[in-house]
């Protein structure tokens, strides 16, 4: 009887000891997560899901096809999906200025081996493509990288970043051309609306953008359901 009760006694002592080691555990991870919510700020909390934002002109105007140059020498660029995520929208064409229809591209990553599909250009012509305007290689952006037309006499018909000589090809998924990158231009997947002659930004698809954990993290979202476009020399 004795040791009935001896036995007893230590699973109630182990049942409370183990109840302890809980319930301070989980004061530690409250804890925890309260210290790091403090520790990151609002800004580099990962967003749900990829907005789809219309792309408008600085008057407030929906962007549409004839306020697209073709092969515009001036760079054009929106924010998304973060306030501080640059990207390049250009029109493509051939070196006489005619559009050149994009059709999507089987992209490699150099430094993984991985492919993924770049999405095809859209508009009346299917030219009109975006990626991210932030070098993958280390972080320079416009006007040190810069789309250069078919026409031009360095880097025809392709975005060379001047900081280190990295060189991306728009006419097939903005991929590597030449390093020290080893990754892609992120692709903007557009989408186009025939009936208003209009453009969105939906989703990004290809590496990371660089700087980034995730696409979605490590900035500010858009907080409107539009980004407006700028155009800065060249």
């Amino acid at each position: 009887m004795s040791q009935e009760k001896d036995l007893k006694d230590e699973q109630k002592r182990n049942f409370l000891k183990i109840m302890g080691v809980l319930i301070i555990g989980a004061g530690l991870a409250g804890t925890l997560r309260s210290v790091v919510q403090n520790i990151l700020p609002e800004s580099v909390q990962a967003e749900s899901s990829f907005p789809t934002l219309l792309l408008s002109l600085p008057d407030g105007n929906p962007v549409h096809t004839a306020d697209l140059i073709v092969n515009n020498p001036q760079i054009v660029l929106y924010y998304y999906p973060l306030t501080n995520t640059p990207n390049f929208l250009l029109r493509l064409g051939d070196a006489s200025g005619k559009d050149v229809k994009i059709e999507g591209s089987v992209v490699k990553i150099p430094a993984t081996g991985q492919t993924y599909k770049s999405p095809p250009g859209v508009g009346p012509y299917g030219s009109v493509v975006s990626s991210s305007a932030i070098c993958q290689h280390l972080g320079c952006i416009p006007p040190e990288i810069r789309y250069h037309p078919p026409s031009s006499t360095s880097f025809p018909g392709k975005i060379h970043c001047d900081c280190h000589g990295s060189t991306y090809d728009p006419f097939n998924g903005f991929s590597v051309v030449t390093g020290p990158t080893t990754h892609p231009l992120p692709s903007v997947v557009l989408s186009y609306d025939p009936s208003k002659d209009t453009y969105s930004a939906t989703l990004m698809v290809g590496p990371t953008i660089y700087g980034h954990s995730s696409d979605l993290s490590g900035g500010q979202a858009v907080s409107t359901s539009f980004t407006t476009i700028t155009t800065i020399q060249g």
